[in-house]
């Protein structure tokens, strides 16, 4: 079992690592409690879902132009200190979302300009903490940390909205708001005690040559390249979230509840890859590993497409059997997605220079915040041709021939080996 279960070495071999994983496991439930009670509460406040929506949109603006400059910012100066500094502001911007609830205020832009000014934080915090973690543990640790982080990152997500209902439920936004403000004491505290964290190679000047000299870099590197365009294929091609809705209100039925389940399930398969997780440490073809997540992605997505076709209309007020080969995909589909996500992101430290990390971080912020949302934008528009389950079977087959022909197209990928990582 020790072989199977998560590889734990990261967190016995480096104190810094282990304080930085415990903080951020702990904020990041926190964090799921801000992210759906912030939401509960526009609703409640305007009764639409349209401005539910552009909460969405508040938080995304910020976190694109974040994830560039903060990546720029974390290659010039000491990434402790960056980190350390964006750290407060998300703290600072977490009390006042819980200040505006406890004071009654009740309106709803108030609350966007702080999840604004929070998503703006959380952009430039996240590409100087993954920076630091190459500094903390030995090289081929790097899979098993990654590994670790997806594992408490499934949990977040699993726990945290179930959780956040709850609270909210129970004892209002004002408090969950609170807990939240709470909980990230941990992760300040853990960035804190790290030593100083100045990039290796010299400092660049932060602006916007930085963020374009990175970009230039990534244009040279084809193995670094394909990490975010494999993702791409994924996200924009096979993303079912717009679609949920639909296919719980039409075919699979439970509404909402329905929604927040198969949401949960693909958490759930998160969680359960960064739980057994043992044996991706003894990987080395990664980029193949890849491929090959994203194909099982591409897969899991098709096979929902089946069983929303296969499952027609579901009775009024009732939910079908469907529901659950329906989740069993979803868990699947989290399941690759999380594994591609520990490839991708131990390629992109172990092979970038130091004195890059930072900007390649924010890129890849800026990719996987928005490739689901331009994914979500193109299946809501291809149901205006197809239905919801054949858009599923299609975008999930597109994924596997798009991700098969970027492989083909790109051979070196499949050849990078973890204990020669050429970028």
């Amino acid at each position: 079992m020790g072989r199977i279960l998560a590889d734990v070495r990261p967190l016995k071999e480096s104190p810094a690592f282990r304080r930085l994983w415990l903080g951020s496991a702990v904020s990041a439930v926190g964090s799921q409690l801000t992210l759906v009670a912030a939401g509960l509460e526009v609703y409640r406040l305007t009764q639409d879902s349209f401005y539910v929506g552009l909460l969405g949109v508040f938080a995304l603006v910020p976190l694109v132009a974040g994830g560039l400059m903060g990546g720029s910012v974390a290659d010039a100066h000491d990434r402790r200190r960056i980190a350390l500094l964006a750290s407060m502001v998300l703290w600072l911007a977490t009390g006042l979302i819980a200040l505006q609830s406890w004071l009654h205020l009740g309106n709803v832009w108030i609350l966007y300009l702080l999840v604004a000014v929070q998503s703006g934080a959380q952009a430039i915090n996240q590409p100087a903490r993954s920076a630091i973690i190459p500094a903390l543990i030995r090289k081929e640790l790097l899979p098993a940390a990654n590994a670790l982080n997806m594992l408490s990152m499934g949990l977040a997500m699993t726990a945290g909205p179930l959780l956040a209902g709850v609270l909210v439920a129970l004892l209002g936004f004002s408090w969950t708001y609170t807990i939240d403000f709470a909980s990230f004491a941990f992760v300040l505290w853990a960035v804190y005690r790290l030593p100083a964290m100045p990039p290796a190679g010299g400092h660049s000047k932060a602006g916007l040559r930085s963020v374009v000299e990175g970009f230039r870099f990534l244009g040279t590197r084809p193995n670094l390249r394909m990490t975010f365009i494999i993702d791409l294929i994924a996200m924009i091609l096979a993303q079912p979230r717009a679609l949920l809705p639909a296919v719980a209100a039409v075919a699979i039925g439970g509404g909402e509840a329905t929604v927040g389940l198969l949401l949960a399930c693909t958490a759930v398969g998160a969680f359960l890859a960064g739980l057994f997780s043992g044996p991706l440490g003894m990987v080395r073809r990664q980029g193949t590993a890849v491929v090959v997540s994203v194909m099982g992605w591409g897969a899991s997505i098709a096979a929902f497409g089946l069983v929303v076709l296969l499952a027609g209309h579901a009775p009024h007020g009732g939910v079908t059997p469907w529901l659950v080969p329906a989740a069993i995909c979803c868990a699947l589909a989290g399941i690759a997605d999380s594994i591609s996500s520990v490839f991708r992101n131990t390629i992109l430290q172990a092979a970038a220079p130091d004195r890059l990390r930072g900007r390649l971080q924010g890129v890849f912020i800026v990719v996987v915040a928005g490739g689901p949302r331009i994914g979500d934008l193109l299946a809501g528009g291809r149901t205006k041709i197809l239905s919801e389950g054949w858009v599923l079977l299609l975008g999930g087959a597109l994924c596997i021939a798009g991700a098969w022909t970027a492989a083909k197209l790109q051979p070196g990928f499949g050849r990078y080996d973890a204990r020669n990582p050429v970028p």
